[in-house]
């Protein structure tokens, strides 16, 4: 990523805690905030002004960049997460190296125009379909990272080891090119990934019915040995609970316990359908937990006990997921929306609250936790600008700011998205990937040949 000095004025900007009018952000050509200055009610000469409430460029913490060509697809009809899985598999063996960087390029291009600036990407697709090893081993890992740095975003690559199709299971047909065999062959394939400033290499296991107990430690280990971010998909479906039960006498929660896979620098996906003693072994851990609301609620899945968890001690971020819908600001909504229905009271998290998990507490579960999800002198200079004067956002006053982002806002509302110090999306558009919507469909029908 090409990074510059820029001088920005925002009109408003949240700092943490309030919202202050008239923000000078110097940035430097290291990419970060050399100078934050509020009360500066005439911008410099040269400044670019941000009109509306300027916030730390949001966070998705957990997505699967290929299910965006399910979009529209399997809202068709009825069935569960196994049918729509089905769904989904079907797309994966479409994709190839090339294909795939296409699809996720102008995936990601859609993610910085809803104004998120760093993607965890849940990547598991390693092999060629039928398991065939590509030339490079991780040609689809680095398709994805070469897509983001294209599109203007940062992504952790959370390279997932996936083994079995179930308890004791083999892979099935379409989950060959998931495994590597072991999770020995696993580490040494994700050992080649290298990071670079617009990337991170992280791991995850992609569930309890997919890594065998035994080889747990050994991607828990290497998550350790580099001081990675490791996230694991868990408790999404009660059929998954109940395997796990039967296979090894414990609930998923307490098997990954007992192997050493909780803890401060693990994040927990979805944690849909826990027990009371689940929900303690989380908290207690500081294990973190990312929220995927709107993909929860389009599979049909339930309503995690979000509350709960962050009372227990559990830090709360935020993902999209399956891209239903790609809107960090309807995931932080969703969330305080789904408890609300859930114990028919109001006000579980405050604006700010939703704010902090959607920005800093994102980044944090990414592995950016001391560079970025703050304005503030040394962080990264990503940022995101929400309209305050759009037919959903119009009326409230600025210093309500907050809550017009989280309960009004939308990702159509979002004016200006910076990564780096570079203008990405300038007054709605991307500046770096042309005609995205026409991006979107080309590389989405390329997958129907």
């Amino acid at each position: 990523m090409s990074l510059t000095a820029q001088t920005y004025w925002a009109e408003h900007a949240w700092l943490g805690e309030s919202v202050q009018p008239n923000v000078l952000i110097v940035t430097a050509v290291d990419g970060r905030i050399k100078e934050v200055r509020a009360d500066t009610p005439v911008p410099p000469a040269g400044a670019v002004w941000l009109r509306g409430l300027t916030l730390p460029g949001l966070a998705n913490a957990h997505s699967h960049a290929f299910h965006r060509a399910l979009r529209g697809v399997v809202q068709a009809g009825s069935g569960t997460f196994w049918t729509w899985r089905e769904v989904m598999y079907g797309v994966a063996d479409k994709l190839t190296p090339e294909r795939y960087f296409d699809l996720a390029r102008a995936v990601y291009a859609e993610m910085t125009m809803a104004g998120i600036t760093c993607v965890g990407e849940f990547h598991y697709l390693h092999h060629a379909p039928g398991g065939t090893r590509y030339d490079n081993p991780n040609a689809m890992g680095e398709a994805l990272i070469a897509a983001a740095a294209e599109a203007g975003i940062r992504i952790t690559l959370l390279d997932t080891c996936y083994l079995s199709s179930g308890f004791g299971a083999e892979p099935d047909a379409h989950q060959l090119r998931f495994s590597d065999g072991t999770a020995e062959a696993w580490a040494e394939r994700v050992s080649a990934l290298k990071g670079d400033g617009n990337t991170r290499i992280g791991a995850a296991v992609h569930s309890v019915r997919a890594v065998p107990v035994d080889q747990l430690g050994t991607v828990s280990g290497w998550a350790d040995h580099h001081a990675a971010p490791l996230h694991v998909h868990l408790s999404e479906q009660t059929a998954e609970n109940d395997a796990c039960v039967e296979a090894h006498g414990f609930t998923p929660t307490r098997v990954l316990a007992d192997h050493g896979v909780l803890g401060p620098r693990t994040t927990a996906v979805h944690a849909t359908h826990l027990t009371p003693g689940d929900i303690r072994l989380l908290g207690h851990s500081a294990t973190g937990v990312c929220m995927c609301p709107t993909t929860e609620r389009d599979l049909a899945d339930g309503i995690g006990p979000a509350a709960q968890l962050e009372q227990a001690g559990s830090t709360l971020s935020l993902g999209s997921d399956s891209h239903a819908v790609v809107d960090i600001l309807e995931e932080a909504r969703a969330m305080e929306m789904d408890e609300r229905l859930h114990t028919r009271t109001r006000g579980h998290w405050s604006a700010p609250r939703l704010l902090r998990a959607a920005t800093a507490d994102g980044h944090a579960a990414l592995g950016w936790g001391d560079d970025a999800g703050r304005i503030e002198p040394g962080a990264l200079a990503d940022l995101t600008t929400i309209a305050l004067d759009s037919v959903r956002t119009a009326g409230p006053p600025p210093a309500l700011g907050a809550e017009t982002a989280v309960f009004a806002a939308t990702n159509a509302d979002v004016r200006h998205t910076v990564v780096g110090g570079r203008h990405v999306v300038r007054d709605g558009a991307h500046q770096l990937v042309p005609r995205v919507p026409e991006a979107l469909a080309e590389a989405i029908a390329a997958l129907r040949d």
